[in-house]
């Protein structure tokens, strides 16, 4: 695979806040893009939904987060994916465990969501899942395989289409290992390996501390930063382009595509996505 076919069809995240800086970056956005919807918890479902609406009338796919510790009730996650359908924004959603400790309600997991059959009755037909190539800072790394085989299995067997989107990496070793494991499983979904936009280097680095993502100086070396140099922006280009030599020489490494995380704002990650594939044509 080379750097730009890797980067072709890649998918971008956004918050609820962030319609207006999709709208400054949607000239740099391809049309039929993938763009994830957060569902934090200081946005309500107004927000939301105005925000995977905003997505689809920018004549992009959009890709709402349904977190299941933070539903109170069934009866919220109908309402939710009722206001979705109704703007069209039903189609792919992604399921999360979600951040608070205690559920709110009836769903303790995504995999509980996905048995939940709720999904299919509001026109959904793909769900996108969560992988961390390096393991997760609060869950046994034997439990994230049983989870990931269990809501792929469950998304099988409901006859909904799953995609794998992971958590963000600075290091091709652990995402192309991994990505051998889910395949050695028996799970050919199409995997999403998350990717940093351009941004500031203390931004991602602190981002990396707080999602448990590896950042030790070997690596920080490899993908380009200057340590000596917090103030500079660094771009994933060495990333994307050893992720693409890499995933090139791996016979079952399967479809594997972008995800970006735009921790440097959504024009910044855009035009890089554009302007990559740019450079990557020219050579």
């Amino acid at each position: 695979m080379n750097a730009q076919a890797l980067a072709a069809d890649y998918s971008l995240e956004m918050t609820g806040k962030d319609v207006p800086a999709l709208h400054e970056a949607r000239p740099a956005i391809p049309p039929g893009t993938r763009v994830n919807v957060t569902f934090l918890g200081n946005e309500d479902l107004e927000m939301r939904v105005a925000a995977a609406k905003a997505v689809k009338d920018a004549g992009l796919v959009p890709i709402p987060h349904i977190s299941a510790r933070r539903l109170a009730s069934q009866a919220q996650l109908e309402e939710f994916l009722d206001r979705l359908q109704h703007v069209g924004a039903a189609d792919h959603v992604f399921a999360v465990g979600g951040d608070p400790a205690t559920p709110e309600g009836p769903y303790d997991s995504a995999l509980a969501l996905i048995r939940s059959g709720v999904l299919q009755q509001y026109g959904v037909k793909e769900v996108s899942i969560s992988g961390y190539p390096e393991g997760h800072p609060d869950i046994p790394t034997d439990v994230l395989w049983t989870h990931l085989e269990q809501k792929t299995a469950a998304l099988t067997e409901a006859g909904l289409g799953t995609a794998i989107l992971t958590q963000f990496s600075f290091d091709t070793d652990p995402v192309i290992a991994w990505i051998d494991d889910v395949r050695s499983r028996g799970i050919d979904a199409t995997i999403r390996i998350g990717t940093p936009g351009p941004a500031g280097i203390k931004r991602l680095l602190a981002f990396a501390t707080r999602f448990g993502v590896g950042a030790n100086a070997m690596i920080v070396k490899k993908y380009g930063f200057s340590l000596t140099n917090l103030l500079g922006t660094a771009g994933p280009d060495r990333f994307v382009t050893d992720l693409a030599d890499r995933l090139g020489a791996d016979p079952q490494a399967g479809d594997v595509k972008l995800h970006m995380y735009a921790f440097g704002g959504l024009a910044a990650t855009a035009a890089w996505a554009r302007d990559f594939q740019a450079k990557a044509s020219a050579k």
